[in-house]
C-alpha cells in the first residue's frame, strides 16, 4: 500500500530539520508531486516560512511561495503531524562533542518523537552524517521500542545527504542519490520515492553500506585538502608558489584531481564527519592515521597563516601585530554563500586577538556575527564597509573567503598590507607589491 501511494504520489513526505538539507529536500520532493509537512523546533523559521521567505540560498523566496501556494508545502512545530506522514526524513545536525567524540542526540530526540507517533505503513529515513551502524542500532531501535517491527510494520532506509552550498551547477533534485534499507521492502521504497524526486537513484546493499559512503567523500576531501596544505607550507619555505604548482599539475589529463589549500576547513561536513569514522573504528580496535594526520593538519591552518601575517607585519611594516589592527575579508566558509558554520575566519580572529591584535571583518552576505558555541565573544560583531580610507586604516587586509563580490581592486588599490590566503589577487592578474601568499 505504501509503495502505491509512493507511484501515485498520494504519500505525504515529513521532513525534519529545515535547514540547509532539509528545506532544499523538503522543496525537492513538494515540486516532484508529493504534499510534503516540514517540521522544526525554530520558531523563527515558521515565522520566515509563513511570510514566504527562505533563509537558505539554494530555495529562493519565489520557489518556496509557489510550493507554499499549490499547496503542497507546510510547516511547523507541532510533531504531532508526523502521524499524518506516510515517508518521513530525518535531517538534523550529527555534530562532535568537544572531545570529538559523535553528537548523535539530535538524532536520537528525533527518533523518539518519531516514534511517539509511528504507526504502521510508514517509511522512515535517516539523511543525517553519521558513522556506519546508526540507522540500523540506533533509530531502528528506538522505533522498534513502541512493539512495531521494521521490514513488516514499518520500514527504516538511510540516504546520506550531498547538499554544497552555492553551487550554481547542481541541486538536490540533480544529485546523484545514494538509497538503502533495512530489508528489500525497504530498499523498494526508498527507490520509489527518491527516484520520484531527484534524476538519479543509486542503490546499495545495506544502511551501513550508504552511511559509509558519505563518510569516504568526506574523508576523501578532508585528506587532500590537508595533503596540499601541507605541500604549501613545505613549498612556501623553499620559495615555491603551491597554487602555480597545482595549475601544472592539473594540466595532465590523467591521475591527477586538483585541490587547493586555504586557511582551514569550514562548513559542517569535512571538518566534522570523518571523525566519526574515527571514533566508530575505536570499537574494531583499528587507527584511523590519515583521518587524525589530516585533522591535524587542517587545524593548524588557521595560526599558521596568523603566523605568516605576523612576520608580515614585522618585515613590511615593522610594527608587532599585538599593536596592529587586520580586517578579515570574508566570514563565511566558502565563498558566495552565508554559511559560517565552522568558518576558519572566526578561528582567525580569535587567535588575531589572543595575540593582542585587532580584528574586524568585511562579509557581503553575513552582516553580523550571530551567536556561535565556540565564538560566543564574537558575537554581534558587525561587517565593516569597504571603502578606500577604511581599507586603508588598517595595518593588514587578510582574504580569508574570496567572495566574487569583493572589490578586490579597491583593496589592492588601499591595503597597506594583503595577507592571501586564496590566490585571488594572482587569480584575478590585480598584481600588487603589498600582497603576501599564506
Amino acid at each position: 500500500m505504501l509503495l502505491q501511494k509512493i507511484e501515485t504520489r498520494a504519500a505525504r513526505a515529513g521532513v525534519i530539520g529545515l535547514g540547509y538539507v532539509g528545506l532544499p529536500l523538503a522543496m525537492a520532493v513538494a515540486r516532484s508531486g508529493f504534499a510534503v509537512t516540514g517540521f522544526d523546533i525554530d520558531p523563527s523559521k515558521m515565522v520566515a516560512l509563513d511570510a514566504r521567505r527562505s533563509y537558505i540560498d539554494a530555495v529562493s523566496d519565489a520557489a518556496l511561495a509557489a510550493e507554499i501556494e499549490a499547496g503542497r508545502f507546510q510547516a511547523t512545530t507541532d510533531f504531532a503531524g508526523l502521524a499524518a506522514c506516510d515517508v518521513i526524513i530525518i535531517c538534523v545536525p550529527t555534530p562532535l562533542t568537544k572531545h570529538r567524540d559523535p553528537d548523535l542526540s539530535f538524532v536520537e530526540a528525533t527518533s523518539r518523537s518519531i516514534a511517539q507517533h509511528l504507526r504502521p505503513g510508514q517509511l522512515v529515513v535517516l539523511e543525517s552524517t553519521t558513522y556506519p551502524g546508526t540507522t540500523d542500532d540506533i533509530v531502528k531501535v528506538i522505533l522498534e521500542a513502541t512493539g512495531l517491527k521494521s521490514g513488516s510494520d514499518f520500514f527504516v532506509g538511510f540516504s546520506p545527504e550531498r547538499e554544497d552550498p552555492g553551487n550554481q551547477h547542481y541541486h538536490t533534485a540533480t544529485i546523484p542519490k545514494v538509497v538503502a534499507g533495512d530489508g528489500p521492502e525497504a530498499l523498494a521504497l526508498m527507490r520509489a520515492f527518491y527516484g520520484a524526486a531527484v534524476s538519479t537513484v543509486v542503490p546499495v546493499s545495506s544502511n551501513a553500506t550508504a552511511e559509509a559512503v558519505k563518510l569516504t567523500e568526506n574523508i576523501f576531501r578532508s585528506v587532500n585538502i590537508a595533503l596540499v596544505n601541507e605541500l604549501k607550507t613545505v613549498y612556501a619555505a623553499m620559495g615555491i608558489d603551491v597554487w602555480e604548482v597545482i595549475d601544472a599539475a592539473k594540466t595532465k589529463p590523467f591521475g591527477y584531481m586538483p585541490f587547493y589549500p586555504g586557511p582551514g576547513l569550514g562548513g559542517h561536513c569535512i571538518p566534522i564527519d570523518p571523525f566519526y569514522l574515527t571514533w566508530k573504528s575505536r570499537e574494531y580496535e583499528l587507527p584511523t592515521r590519515f583521518i587524525e594526520l589530516a585533522g591535524e593538519i587542517n587545524s593548524a591552518m588557521p595560526r599558521y597563516v596568523v603566523g605568516k601575517l605576523a612576520e608580515a607585519l614585522d618585515i613590511r611594516a615593522g610594527k608587532a601585530l599585538s599593536r596592529s589592527r587586520v580586517l578579515v575579508i570574508g566570514l563565511a566558509y566558502k565563498k558566495n554563500v552565508a554559511d559560517i558554520r565552522e568558518s576558519p575566519s572566526l578561528r582567525l580572529i580569535e587567535i588575531i586577538e589572543e595575540r593582542g591584535g585587532r580584528a574586524d571583518y568585511h562579509d557581503p552576505f553575513v552582516a553580523e556575527i550571530p551567536p556561535t558555541r565556540e565564538y560566543q565573544a564574537l558575537k554581534g560583531r558587525r561587517s565593516v564597509a569597504l571603502a578606500p580610507d577604511t581599507i586603508a586604516g588598517y595595518d593588514a587586509v587578510l582574504i580569508a573567503t574570496d567572495h566574487d563580490s569583493v572589490d578586490y581592486a579597491a583593496i589592492a588599490k588601499s591595503a597597506a598590507l594583503i595577507i592571501d590566503t586564496r590566490n585571488v589577487f594572482n587569480r584575478l592578474g590585480l598584481s600588487a607589491d603589498q600582497v603576501i601568499k599564506a
